[in-house]
């Protein structure tokens, strides 16, 4: 699980790397103070030099929902997790992983496999 993330992370790296040559290289001058901004015009760009992400089918790490700190709003928005299970689930805390989530009787396995991949148990540093 852990090194299926350190790829995600990886291919996600990678594509935005070379977005961000692609833009570095056209750099606009800038203005001197005072004179107002020019609107820049888009040109077509090239497509880097690099392979295509990888694709997966987890959610970037910005996006999961943080079962030990989310809000009951946050986890109800979840496939199959209504107020009862919410309430469950931040009773529940501090989670050392999601997995805790079907090991303590609190989400079944088939709601768990649902939700498995937009959820992470982070912990306090």
């Amino acid at each position: 699980m852990h090194a299926r993330r350190i790829l995600a992370a990886l291919a996600l790296t990678a594509s935005f790397a070379g977005a961000a040559l692609a833009q570095s290289a056209q750099a606009p001058a800038q203005a001197p103070a005072g004179a107002p901004a020019a609107p820049i015009a888009a040109k077509p760009q090239a497509a880097p030099a690099l392979a295509p992400p990888a694709v997966t089918a987890t959610t970037p790490a910005a996006q999961l929902v943080d079962i030990n700190t989310a809000d009951k709003a946050t986890l109800e928005k979840l496939k199959g997790v209504g107020p009862a299970r919410a309430e469950a689930i931040i009773k529940g805390r501090p989670f050392k992983g999601k997995d805790e989530l079907v090991q303590r009787n609190i989400l079944p396995k088939d709601v768990y496999d649902g939700v498995k991949d937009q959820v992470i148990a982070r912990q306090k540093s």
